[in-house]
């Protein structure tokens, strides 16, 4: 019956636009009673989005799951693909209710408040991971932003495009700059760890094995310019 209300109301928004169409003509052709509309939504702008309630539980239940093992700006990235899977179940749909949404400010409105809701259940989830750290509650709020928002701009990208293309490696892409922004960089590596390599037996000629070629470079240097002046050095003897 949910399906039948959601697939009524799209058809007559499609044919006689949003404010048009009233819950009784939505109820009428969808052949139910306004009581059944009521139970499954609390108002016309809710049959729009019918299922971010349902991804909303899912991404919190799925960021209260997390461990101490889960590195957060990770974890939030992650949460953040529940929802492009959720728009990718049903890629015309998607397309249809965004174009609509585009059309009607109220939807749009409607809309943002469903989108401020994810981006208080990352922050949330980042709060609690950022207690005791400096500005730990800002930092929180600003990568819970970014996510929320790179996110969006690849959604809408794909979207835009009519549900064409790999809309999972635009979301990537797109939340791959908040991870290179925000994940802490990998741990510098123990000097004392490095790997050692035994002494090369000295040369009685000079003091150094046979057939080395010492090149002396700037610290910081590219690798490739090192290898330019071994391979000339080389080319000189």
């Amino acid at each position: 019956m949910r399906d039948a209300l959601v697939a009524a109301a799209f058809r007559l928004f499609l044919e006689r636009g949003y404010e048009q169409t009233t819950i009784d003509d939505i109820v009428t052709l969808a052949g139910v009673g306004r009581r059944s509309f009521f139970r499954y939504f609390p108002s016309k702008e809710d049959v729009v989005f019918p299922d971010h309630e349902r991804c909303l539980a899912d991404m919190t239940a799925f960021l209260a799951a997390s461990g101490t093992e889960h590195e957060p700006v990770r974890r939030v990235c992650d949460a953040a693909r529940l929802v492009l899977l959720m728009y990718a179940e049903n890629p015309s749909f998607s397309v249809q209710r965004y174009r609509l949404t585009k059309q009607v400010p109220g939807l749009r409105a409607y809309e943002l408040s469903v989108v401020w809701r994810y981006e208080r259940a990352l922050a949330a989830y980042l709060r609690s991971r950022f207690t005791g750290r400096p500005d730990g509650n800002l930092h929180a709020d600003v990568i819970a932003a970014a996510v929320v928002a790179a996110h969006n701009n690849a959604l809408r990208s794909w979207l835009r495009s009519d549900g064409g293309g790999d809309a999972g490696s635009t979301v990537d892409h797109a939340l791959g700059y908040v991870q290179s922004a925000f994940a802490p960089a990998p741990a510098a590596p123990d000097p004392a760890a490095r790997p050692t390599f035994p002494a090369l037996p000295p040369s009685p000629a000079d003091g150094l094995p046979e057939d080395v070629v010492v090149v002396v470079s700037r610290r910081g240097a590219p690798l490739w310019r090192v290898v330019q002046e071994i391979e000339t050095t080389l080319g000189r003897d």
